[in-house]
């Protein structure tokens, strides 16, 4: 397999800003079929297309390709198929079950938060650590929620180049 004599279908990168003769860009394009009848016997309409008179290149755009199949403890990937995302908004079943410990005394003289305390110079606003009587309950507004539940970028680092396909070439043996 080389850019020069290719395998028909044969995926490859490439780090030009061109497509050698008789590759094209992985870029989910539609192609007809006439024309292409050995190429379409080995895609199909895997990445597209009506199966009648045109089908689809796959489209790496944006996308890592992964092998298909099925590896132990993951699911099966059958050729052509998608997933992954971007950028993704948790939801509360997926943080970690924790706790954040507050001390807190009922009646302090400053509302410095020095020595993990905070404190209120009023009664009532704050349960106690438990070393003081009487217990008194929080104050709901003392402990808020946080974040803006705003999507995060979770995509690894990249460097981008061109993936090129065979649409001429060696029909593979099987």
């Amino acid at each position: 397999m080389s850019i020069s004599d290719p395998t028909l279908g044969e995926i490859t990168m490439f780090g030009g800003n061109f497509n050698p003769a008789s590759w094209a860009d992985c870029d989910g394009q539609l192609i007809p079929i006439s024309g292409n009848d050995a190429l379409f016997s080995l895609l199909g309409t895997t990445y597209g297309g009506d199966g009648r008179t045109q089908f689809g290149l796959p489209d790496l755009r944006g996308r890592v390709p992964i092998h298909t199949g099925q590896g132990a403890g993951l699911t099966n990937r059958p050729q052509g198929s998608r997933g992954g995302s971007e950028t993704h908004t948790l939801s509360i079943t997926e943080i970690p079950s924790h706790g954040h410990a507050i001390n807190a005394r009922e009646e302090g003289t400053t509302d410095d938060p020095s020595n993990a305390f905070i404190a209120s110079s009023g009664a009532n606003s704050f349960a106690p650590d438990g070393s003081v009587s009487p217990q008194v309950t929080m104050n709901s507004a003392t402990v808020e929620n946080t974040g803006g539940g705003q999507s995060f970028n979770i995509m690894q680092p990249f460097l981008t180049v061109r993936f090129l396909i065979a649409i001429d070439g060696i029909f593979p043996n099987r």
